[in-house]
């Protein structure tokens, strides 16, 4: 029965990792960014920016509790938050836009003059983000057991295996799936990431308005 929660938690939040950091859908950006480098510089610098986003998502989980108690802030208004946040951002995606959340293009254009983008701007904040640092703290802390916390940081290091082999075959991808390709992805990755944030924002309006919990629910005739 542990076994199966393991991993039933390993998948959902592995699943929405992905919809949030999105790796196929920042690969334009991906190239951009690494347009000058040869392909050997542009495998290393995906990789680096790989386990960047691995340790802040890893760092994140284990001092998330602790940054919400320093503030007094409760896990229910967090969930709020978080869940505000990520529809926000799944809203730019449903439109195959990037989202301002996550980065500008005043940050799009100060990278383009960076000998080094590996961690800044491309692990922080393009990757591992406000939306992916907030729900990250959520999912970790909807469990005390430590097979919940081992589960979640299963999640974080197989997204970050996952995006860096993506990242190393970016420009066969790019020119697989094409603009129209990527923006699809995109779409159903913020399709999956709304429904995310719903989710979360009505978990913490129940556990800051209990009596919601007992509202009767609506049916058709």
């Amino acid at each position: 029965m542990m076994e199966l929660a393991f991993w039933a938690t390993f998948i959902n939040i592995f699943i929405g990792l992905m919809a949030i950091v999105n790796p196929v859908g920042i690969l334009p950006i991906f190239l951009s960014i690494t347009n000058d480098q040869t392909p050997e510089e542009r495998q290393k610098t995906g990789t680096t920016a790989c386990i960047a986003v691995g340790i802040i998502l890893l760092v994140s989980m284990l001092a998330g509790s602790g940054i919400l108690k320093t503030f007094s802030i409760s896990l229910d208004s967090f969930r709020v938050a978080g869940g505000i946040l990520v529809m926000l951002i799944a809203y730019s995606q449903l439109q195959a836009k990037g989202s301002k959340i996550k980065h500008t293009e005043e940050e799009d254009r100060e990278s383009v003059q960076k000998d080094n983008v590996s961690v800044v701007p491309l692990a922080l904040p393009i990757m591992a983000g406000p939306g992916s640092i907030s729900s990250i703290i959520l999912w970790a802390n909807e469990s005390p057991t430590i097979s919940h916390k081992v589960a979640t940081a299963f999640a974080i290091v197989a997204l970050a295996i996952v995006a860096a082999a993506i990242f190393r075959a970016a420009p066969f991808i790019n020119k697989l799936l094409g603009i129209t390709g990527l923006n699809v992805v995109t779409r159903i990755m913020g399709l999956i990431l709304f429904a995310i944030g719903i989710e979360l924002m009505a978990s913490g309006l129940k556990g800051l308005f209990p009596a919601l919990t007992y509202l009767p629910s609506v049916t058709a005739n």
